[in-house]
């Protein structure tokens, strides 16, 4: 708003020129989908960093504490930046982990778990950070006909929780979550097997079924792997409604494997 004195006295000059700034403004945002006048305009909030290490990390909190992980990573740095000695540094480089982590900042979360891992060894949070781990390399598993790194990367995380601290809070979920990316996998595998199938490269559908009835021989889609294994070592590979046979095939909710 143009700071003026009273309504009726701005100049026709200044009403012109607001009347065009309106309008602009309309324009953006009807360009931009649904973005707001704040992110059209780039009016972003600030931290106040000029405070000491105590004040920060009150500040730190709040905002994070209220979902403004942005504001929040600028003063867990800060603390970092000009205090990496001080009693709040730890926390500061948890909070700015965990703030990416809500900010699905999944790689850069996982390299301040991993270095805060590194740096507090003894630290009474690093279960929580080790399931963390687990969980940056989860959220990025995605389709079965895509990258697999994320499901390998979470059960090797999961698993290391495990090992180290087998009755920590996160134990059943980490156990789910190895079942439900351990299924991933397999479904992956029997994805590769449909490609084969429909190309009709059978001797290679053989192998990697082979593979995952003995890799993965108690999974949920072994007993079709088994039946069409039977077809192809009988001369008689499916040929002609092989969909129905690869149903569903994604990351099932871990939750169904919860005891």
């Amino acid at each position: 708003m143009i700071p003026h004195k009273c309504p009726y006295t701005v100049s026709m000059s200044r009403v012109l020129w607001y009347a065009l700034l309106t309008l602009t403004v309309s324009l953006l945002i009807l360009g931009s989908g649904c973005t707001t006048v704040k992110e059209t305009l780039r009016i972003e909030e600030k931290a106040d960093v000029s405070l000491p290490a105590e004040q920060l990390t009150i500040k730190g909190m709040e905002e994070f504490n209220i979902g403004k992980y942005f504001l929040a990573i600028e003063y867990f740095n800060e603390i970092l930046d000009r205090y990496p000695f001080s009693p709040q540094a730890p926390l500061a480089e948890l909070k700015a982990a965990d703030s990416n982590y809500y900010m699905e900042r999944y790689e850069e979360a996982l390299v301040l778990y991993r270095e805060f891992e590194e740096r507090h060894p003894t630290n009474e949070a690093i279960a929580y950070v080790m399931y963390q781990k687990g969980m940056c390399s989860y959220n990025r598993i995605d389709r079965i006909d895509r990258d697999i790194t994320g499901a390998f990367e979470s059960i090797q995380a999961f698993e290391e929780l495990l090992r180290a601290f087998p009755e920590s809070p996160y134990t059943a979920e980490a156990k789910a979550r190895i079942q439900a990316a351990t299924e991933f996998l397999v479904n992956h595998e029997f994805n590769v097997v449909e490609f084969y199938l429909r190309t009709k490269k059978y001797s290679q559908a053989e192998t990697r079924l082979n593979y995952l009835l003995a890799m993965y021989p108690d999974s949920s889609v072994a007993p079709k792997a088994r039946e069409i294994l039977d077809l192809i070592e009988a001369g008689n590979p499916p040929k002609y409604g092989i969909g129905h046979w690869f149903k569903n095939l994604s990351l099932p909710d871990w939750m169904d494997f919860m005891d």
